[in-house]
């Protein structure tokens, strides 16, 4: 567990040296009962202490066991908790679009989530810090300005698989390790079964074509199912967009995103 020992070190002082650049000292996380979220509330908890608020933002469809599993880890870690439900949002939306498929709903959910946090950090002069993993990054497993939407993510370099052990090390309820991945955005929803195979497949074949950068011929010497790996980097290039902040026409000799980049933390 070395190895998560020094990702942890490094990853407090990451939020604390991000957020302090800011010169705001408190973070906002939404808190849905699965790992993802429930990594970044305790890394952000050893930081932040009580300038960490966690928010609970369930609708009609969030599953009674996620909330139960996100009140055991706020009993767990002492977490700063609060709820802020989004279903009479969702209910008005969907009376007025009685058509929405699961995948609008999913995504608007997302979004509603998101601007919930985006207004409560306005409210509480906080950052909201991101929970999507890098196996969702790269997949584009993910709603833009929703889920993938934050200041801040910690955890966006370590693939699905690596979070379960990260969580493991951090001590994180044995309730939300153990249980299906799931973004809870309508009845029955998981994210494996959205994907077609499960993370442990997924992460090594993208760990070969990401990080190794090897071939997909060589990666199919390795043993990797040849559809599974043709629908990763389908995915990979598909939704590189989502990884990017908005293209702006260039017009002039000084564009932003172009030719005008400052560094993030840059100061006069």
């Amino acid at each position: 567990m070395r190895k998560y020992r020094q990702i942890t070190e490094y990853l407090h002082h990451f939020l604390e040296d991000e957020v302090k650049k800011t010169g705001l000292t408190k973070v906002v996380v939404g808190l849905s009962g699965g790992l993802d979220s429930a990594v970044v509330a305790v890394l952000a908890q050893a930081v932040f202490g009580d300038d960490l608020l966690c928010v609970k933002m369930p609708s009609h469809y969030s599953s009674q066991s996620s909330l139960d599993d996100a009140d055991e880890l706020c009993r767990d870690f002492k977490l700063n908790a609060t709820t802020a439900t989004i279903e009479p949002m969702l209910r008005a939306y969907e009376e007025m679009h009685p058509e929405l498929d699961n995948l609008r709903k999913g995504n608007f959910s997302s979004r509603m989530r998101m601007a919930t946090l985006f207004d409560l950090s306005a409210e509480q002069g906080a950052l909201v810090l991101g929970t999507s993993n890098k196996s969702e990054l790269m997949l584009g497993y993910g709603t833009l300005y929703g889920d993938l939407a934050s200041a801040i993510n910690p955890i966006g370099d370590l693939y699905k698989s690596e979070v379960f052990e990260l969580a493991e090390y951090l001590g994180v309820s044995k309730c939300i390790i153990k249980k299906p991945p799931s973004a809870d955005l309508w009845d029955g929803q998981s994210d494996e079964a959205d994907l077609g195979y499960t993370y442990a497949q997924l992460d090594a074949a993208m760990k070969l074509y990401v990080e190794e950068r090897l071939t997909r011929d060589e990666i199919i010497a390795c043993g990797i199912d040849a559809k599974m790996l043709d629908m990763i980097i389908s995915r990979i290039f598909r939704n590189h967009f989502k990884r990017k902040m908005p293209v702006i026409a260039k017009l002039t000799s000084r564009t932003l995103n172009h030719d005008f980049n400052y560094p993030r933390d840059i100061t006069l």
